[in-house]
């Protein structure tokens, strides 16, 4: 093995590290001659990730919030948004996508109101640039509401899940 391979394979457990601790799906890094590519796979948690395409057209867009019946939603629900953003017990969308409850279509959900989770366990899945993300509980406890429709697009750090 040469100094360049064991480099080139020490750079590659980094980014496997980081693809891990920062629960990615996928890094891509290249410089001049040289390109790797890590992916992280979910299959051996008994979901599907690589989506058929009639998962991304089968389910309803959700309506936006402004079209809501009057009387609805309170007048206060923009800063109470902003409250469940700073709770700790509150999990936020880690990417930009298309937020599903379940791992696909006809299926049950991942979690309802109600679920008791352990940290680590899959909530919801997160499609982003055609690839499905895992999104585990951040902590252990009741999930008291569920903040997104299925297949709702989510920003980064928006609001998803209350668990107390």
């Amino acid at each position: 093995m040469t100094k360049s391979s064991q480099v080139d394979q020490d750079l590659i457990r980094a980014i496997a590290e980081l693809l891990n601790k920062e629960n990615l799906a996928e890094i891509e890094i290249e410089q001049e001659d040289f390109r790797v590519r890590v992916t992280r796979s979910y299959a051996n948690e008994g979901v599907t990730y690589a989506a058929p395409p009639q998962y991304l057209h089968a389910a309803p867009q959700a309506a936006p919030a402004s079209i809501a019946p009057a009387g609805s939603v309170p007048a206060a629900a923009p800063a109470a948004v902003e409250d469940l953003a700073s709770n700790p017990g509150t999990l936020t969308s880690p990417m930009v996508g298309t937020a599903y409850r379940s791992p696909e279509p006809g299926k049950p959900p991942f979690v309802d109101v109600g679920a008791k989770v352990s940290e680590g366990q899959t909530l919801l899945i997160i499609e982003a640039m055609k690839t499905m993300n895992q999104i585990p509980a951040h902590r252990s406890g009741t999930v008291t509401r569920i903040l997104v429709q299925d297949a709702q697009p989510v920003e980064y750090g928006e609001p998803l899940v209350v668990i107390e």
